[in-house]
């Protein structure tokens, strides 16, 4: 991984959004909705004021509108700070 956040940012990999209903109806991509967990693939170092909960393998539930969506080698990542993620799973 090429990017590295910076202070209290947290590099998230969204989790694929759901292919098929638990009846087998495959959902169209304009109703699919944003997944809102993914898995940590980097984190910065914290600041004096705020220490870095999250590590990297986490998964972790963030917020609707969290973050900042990027592109890297064809790939879909959110950069948000660790104070959009609202849980830990695991």
């Amino acid at each position: 991984m090429n990017i590295k956040p910076l202070a209290d940012r947290v590099l998230v990999k969204p989790a694929p959004a759901e292919e098929k209903t638990s009846s087998g109806i495959i959902i169209p991509d304009s109703a699919k909705e944003k997944p809102l967990k993914g898995e940590v693939v980097a984190v910065g170092k914290g600041t004096k004021d705020e220490e870095m909960i999250v590590a990297v393998g986490d998964t972790v539930l963030y917020g609707k509108y969290a973050g900042t969506e990027l592109e890297w080698d064809g790939e879909k990542y959110l950069i948000m700070r660790q104070s959009d993620i609202m849980g830990i799973i695991g």
